[in-house]
């Protein structure tokens, strides 16, 4: 490709196959979350309504679960093919952590996901609610390893560098490093949130189309709860990650903040918008409020934040992208909390289901939280640069020794196939949804108790488009 080194396409292909891959265990981790809080309600309440939804949204699951394991595999595979140099420094660690996500997480989920999907007829209630938790909790301990490894790379510690490799010394202090509660945290709350909004859009999409049931209206209230309550819990999770981040990476701090020059003495203000220019090293056209930068990230009056001229221009990060990058998803964040406060003054009225401008925002917000994580992980891995683990090694030491053609030609081969192949995965995800769960009235009576209804144990059976519902388990 013209005018692109090697390296630039390494990071191009990476940063394609991750932006791909992570919209999967987000909405897998919120999911796998959800569906045992509707089971858990079912077994406690036993209202229908949350066995129905969690048949309905179990089907989407596996389909999702599918493609982010695919999608994952993709990105392992490249740390020996295009990262060889960073796999021979930085192996040592980021290898055993990846294998221990995969000796716990991967081998809980493997073991409870069968009995989950498939399991429904042939278990009893409390141990397919049982599977359903250990499928749950797998999600998120396969977070906890992979942030540990990523946030290792952002803030290394518990290491000596013997022969020019990394060797890890204290595995408590990598895996505990200064911005790995911060990162499990933002990460973990966000994939609740992009849940939560995908199921809120998909209860406005029927609610604005006249298909109104219990099923549909509880969707819509359990996300907004989730909205209203978890979203403020979120930007003071960011806040802190953001002071966490001014300790151990101020370079990155002040390409967001666009701020270049503390020649001038006095407080730093919050720059809202503006269009940071690497070459004439300045925030051009910007907007922003006096003070206001000091106060947030210092929480004084009067010091200054760090600036990019303090940095020699080898150590920056592109401003340009990681400064808008940020406000993506600071901006959606701050929708997040309106549409939430939104939805409690509808509830109060009575009007939560009816009002169709406050659904159309609803339905328009779906995909915001994965666009929040993609723009957060641009912020958090580009204002990484030029270091691909920080302080240690630079992303240009990094690099295996690939000509521009190979390079070009797999990134090529990338996107047609990604494209292709997600891409119908997605469609039929989203065809899915657009059935929308089937209610106890709509359902086909079934006869039978468990273990009596057979089904061939294809891959894809647990996301059936012809839902073939089930007796119920507590019989």
């Amino acid at each position: 490709m013209p005018g692109l080194e090697a390296l630039d396409l390494a990071r191009i292909q990476f940063a394609f196959t991750v932006s791909f891959h992570i919209i999967f265990p987000a909405i897998t981790i919120g999911l796998a979350s959800y569906l045992a809080v509707l089971e858990g309600l079912w077994l406690k309440t036993h209202e229908e309504v949350y066995r129905d939804l969690y048949h309905f949204w179990s089907k989407i699951f596996a389909v999702n679960f599918g493609m982010g394991v695919v999608s994952g595999l993709v990105m392992a595979y490249q740390f020996g093919t295009n990262w060889s140099e960073f796999s021979t420094f930085a192996g040592s660690v980021t290898g055993p952590l990846l294998t221990y996500e995969v000796l716990t997480a991967f081998f809980l989920e493997a073991g409870f996901l069968g009995v989950m999907l498939f399991g429904w007829h042939r278990v009893g209630p409390g141990l397919h609610f049982f599977a359903t938790v250990m499928v749950a909790i797998g999600t998120l301990i396969s977070t906890f390893w992979i942030l540990a490894s990523n946030s290792w790379m952002q803030t290394p510690q518990g290491y000596e560098i013997v022969d020019g490799r990394v060797i890890p010394v204290d595995w408590f202090a990598v895996i505990f490093n200064p911005s790995f509660p911060y990162r499990l945290m933002h990460m973990a709350v966000a994939a609740f949130l992009a849940t939560a909004f995908f199921v809120g859009a998909s209860a406005a999409w029927h609610l604005l189309r006249g298909r109104d049931n219990p099923a549909i209206r509880k969707m819509l209230s359990m996300s907004m709860w989730m909205a209203l309550l978890v979203a403020p819990v979120q930007a003071m999770i960011g806040d802190a990650h953001g002071l966490n981040t001014l300790e151990h990476q101020p370079a990155k701090l002040a390409a967001i903040e666009g701020h270049w020059d503390n020649s001038e003495g006095g407080p730093t203000p919050l720059i809202l918008f503006g269009w940071p220019d690497m070459q004439r090293e300045e925030t051009r056209f910007k907007v922003e409020i006096p003070v206001l930068g000091s106060l947030i990230l210092k929480h004084s009056l009067t010091e200054p934040i760090p600036a990019l001229k303090d940095f020699p221009k080898a150590d920056r990060p592109n401003s340009t992208v990681v400064f808008w990058s940020f406000r993506v998803m600071a901006g959606l964040g701050m929708l997040m909390i309106l549409v939430g406060v939104w939805s409690l003054w509808l509830r109060w009225r009575g009007r939560l289901y009816e009002a169709r401008n406050f659904l159309r925002l609803t339905l328009l917000m779906g995909p915001s939280g994965l666009i929040a994580i993609l723009a957060g992980w641009f912020t958090t891995e580009i204002g990484r640069q030029p270091w691909v683990v920080y302080g240690l090694m630079r992303t240009s030491d990094a690099v295996s020794n690939h000509s521009v053609t190979q390079m070009s030609i797999s990134l090529l081969l990338f996107v047609v196939v990604y494209f292709s192949l997600f891409g119908v995965g997605i469609g039929y995800m989203m065809r899915l949804v657009r059935k929308g769960p089937v209610t106890a009235e709509g359902r086909r009576s079934s006869s039978g108790g468990a273990g009596q209804q057979r089904t061939a144990a294809r891959p894809l059976s647990a996301s059936d488009d012809d839902d073939n519902d089930v007796p119920d388990a507590r019989s």
